[in-house]
């Protein structure tokens, strides 16, 4: 199996700890994240993905709008050099440890947090990231548990 992502939702996973839109948001993210952390392939994808699925049909929330497309972009273009290949729907990656550690360090730093200019969760991912993400649910294959 895959996990479809929107690229700005690999953002969103590095300081998610279990909160969200809902419970059956929450649910369904805490099983993103452990099938990611597994080693699970992600697969980029525009539109609603499988981090949208509970709240999609929804009209009014917010993966339908544009500015999700311009969150994906800048995130995209971020995330590449630390990927080390151009982001784009249809491109397929692995989250390995050394990888989300670099992820970590540069959301940390703030070098990749253009995306997320405007979101409701930014003073709490802040946080997260300042408290080394401890709390944080994803792990990937080799990666020890963040208290």
């Amino acid at each position: 199996m895959t996990v479809r992502l929107l690229a700005h939702h690999l953002l969103c996973m590095l300081t998610y700890s279990g909160k969200g839109y809902g419970d059956a948001f929450v649910h369904n993210f805490d099983r993103l994240v452990q099938r990611i952390g597994a080693g699970e392939a992600i697969a980029l994808l525009a539109g609603p993905d499988d981090v949208c699925a509970p709240i999609a049909d929804d009209a009014q929330a917010h993966c339908h709008c544009a500015s999700v497309t311009e969150r994906d972009r800048l995130a995209s273009s971020d995330l590449a050099p630390l990927v080390g290949a151009a982001l784009a729907p249809g491109v397929r990656l692995t989250l390995t440890a050394p990888l989300l550690a670099r992820l970590r360090t540069a959301f940390a730093a703030g070098s990749i947090r253009r995306a997320c200019g405007g979101c409701p969760w930014h003073a709490m991912c802040t946080e997260v990231a300042a408290r080394g993400y401890g709390g944080t649910l994803l792990r990937a294959s080799g990666e020890g548990r963040v208290p």
